[in-house]
């Protein structure tokens, strides 16, 4: 059974099959998503876990098509939603896609909103731009949204600068949801609020998610967040996939050395250590990858098998897939 083909074939709102994008820069090739896989069902949602440079939002605008095309290239792989390939798609037609029915929130609301134009008639042409209204109908929808997502009307004409970091990641949030979108991906949308302000945006965006029955990708490196809005979770190195399951999978019985790293490298407020314990090294040159396990470099259980041969996603508990050796065996016993 293939790790993505994990869902009904008529719960499935979106299926990625063996992802591949490359970057060329100065005569390099920067291998940033190495055959990734992954479904999705309807009003799920799916938290994709990693450092920074690990690859996700490069799938995140590949599942979206907004890679800059050069230098970025996606070489191979099928991305079905709603049973069309959106790769084979005209971009005319992706257009009418784009906000419509996917939608994504980006991580930094600064750069997202434009700073001439009024925050309420940013959300009026994404609205008008999908839906044939006339302009006071697209305001009155556009102070509606405003409204949902905590933000009073009477702000419609008020511009980016007048708002707070967190206003203005309600107003991506309410721009993003104004069309009714199938699919809402998410990029690390908390990450630049402090952390009261997180939390009321999560509870937010959960409230909206599960009033319109949108399905989202949550793009993050804080499993906090993973824990509290997450169904499932795919933790990505290196551009790959290198485990997943539901949340109590990871949580529960994660088991690849980098998933166990990444819960060794959080505080916790009950337990006895003095000291947290990082993951050593770096993330690898995704122009010079390792020939076997992409984590071999930095795992305290690599084996000269590891460093010498790739392996692909295992399923060692139902639902549940590794990319590793040590763990495919543990999981055999």
């Amino acid at each position: 059974m293939d790790a993505w083909k994990t869902t009904k074939e008529e719960e499935r709102i979106l299926e990625v099959e063996n992802l591949v994008v490359e970057y060329t820069s100065d005569k390099e090739v920067i291998h940033a998503v190495n055959g990734v896989s992954f479904s999705l069902n309807k009003g799920e949602t799916l938290g994709l876990v990693g450092e920074t440079g690990a690859g996700k939002t490069t799938i995140a605008k590949s599942i979206i098509r907004i890679l800059p095309d050069p230098p970025a290239k996606i070489t191979a792989g099928k991305i079905v939603f709603d049973g069309q390939n959106l790769l084979e798609l005209p971009e005319a037609s992706m257009r009418k896609v784009r906000g419509r029915k996917i939608s994504m929130i980006f991580q930094d609301p600064m750069t997202a909103l434009n700073p001439i134009f009024s925050v309420g008639n940013q959300i009026a042409e994404a609205i008008r731009n999908h839906e044939k209204v006339k302009r006071k109908e697209a305001a009155r929808k556009a102070m509606e949204m405003l409204e949902l997502v905590g933000i009073p009307a009477e702000r419609y004409d008020e511009y980016p600068h007048q708002f707070s970091g967190g206003m203005k990641q309600r107003v991506i949030i309410a721009m993003a949801l104004a069309c009714n979108p199938e699919l809402l991906l998410a990029d690390e949308p908390t990450t630049a609020l402090d952390v009261t302000i997180q939390a009321q945006v999560l509870e937010l965006m959960g409230d909206l998610k599960n009033r319109f029955g949108t399905s989202m990708i949550l793009i993050t490196h804080d499993l906090g967040v993973v824990a509290e809005v997450c169904d499932k979770v795919a933790v990505v190195y290196a551009g790959e996939i290198v485990e997943m399951g539901s949340r109590e999978d990871i949580f529960d019985f994660g088991a690849h050395p980098y998933t166990l790293g990444l819960f060794q490298s959080l505080p916790s407020l009950t337990g006895e250590e003095k000291r947290l314990k990082p993951i050593g090294g770096m993330l690898p040159n995704p122009a010079d990858l390792p020939i076997g396990c992409n984590f071999s470099p930095r795992c305290p259980y690599a084996t000269e098998q590891c460093r010498k041969e790739k392996t692909g996603l295992t399923e060692v508990r139902e639902g549940h897939y590794i990319r590793c050796f040590r763990a495919q065996k543990e999981g055999d016993k």
